[in-house]
């Protein structure tokens, strides 16, 4: 029977004072996209207003890249789901990538939370990637209790944001996180790292996010 991943995907073209020009990070979309349906895996894409999504930091020397670029998969992509229509029970995974996007519409969008809420308590797993973590940020399972209180999880570190976006993001999300509970771990900048917690599992950065896809994909194989 065929597997279903839902990526919730951002619709923020601009962040921060500046109006720096954002979306979600290309290559946090391809690699996983690449990996999961390349094992057979069906991805569908939702946002949370539907529709466009815009995105940063193409590379068409990324040969993944500019495969998923040029593919029906990303036409789909540019006619994604209305969170608010989707229920991601129906899904054996939901995926939230990165880029700066995230931090505009994602970050403690109730819908979002919503979302993350009912897929967690429906068994299902939770993966997100880099700025994608935000999603985690205020949900609540009914108990009062932030879901990421002790739970291992990473995100774009905030040495990273440094020299990446310090300016442009509203908060530091690995601050953000902590300030929930959350065991936050990281690695160097820009290297790879993956953080698996039972059906939680993140990657800190863009170089996170194909080997975070391929974690996903080994557990949602121990379930067939």
């Amino acid at each position: 029977m065929t597997q279903h991943v839902l990526f919730i995907v951002t619709n923020a073209a601009i962040i921060g004072p500046n109006n720096r020009k954002t979306g979600f990070f290309f290559a946090e979309v391809a690699h996983p996209f690449e990996v999961l349906d390349g094992a057979g895996i069906a991805v569908e894409f939702a946002s949370v207003a539907g529709g466009w999504t815009p995105y940063d930091a193409y590379d068409q020397k990324d040969e993944a890249q500019k495969t998923f670029f040029e593919s029906k998969a990303f036409r789909r992509l540019n006619r994604s789901r209305k969170l608010s229509e989707v229920d991601t029970a129906d899904y054996d995974a939901i995926l939230i990538p990165g880029g700066l996007g995230p931090m505009v519409d994602i970050a403690r969008n109730t819908e979002v939370q919503r979302a993350v809420a009912r897929s967690w308590t429906t068994g299902k797993f939770v993966s997100a990637v880099c700025h994608g973590p935000c999603s985690l940020l205020g949900v609540d399972l009914g108990d009062g209790v932030p879901f990421v209180r002790g739970k291992k999880l990473t995100s774009f570190s905030k040495k990273e944001e440094y020299d990446y976006a310090r300016d442009d993001v509203p908060y530091e999300l690995e601050d953000a996180l902590r300030a929930e509970g959350a065991d936050y771990s990281s690695t160097e900048n820009w290297q790879p790292k993956v953080v698996v917690d039972g059906r939680l599992i993140t990657g800190q950065n863009p170089a996170s996010a194909g080997p975070m896809a391929k974690e996903l994909l080994a557990a949602l194989r121990n379930l067939s």
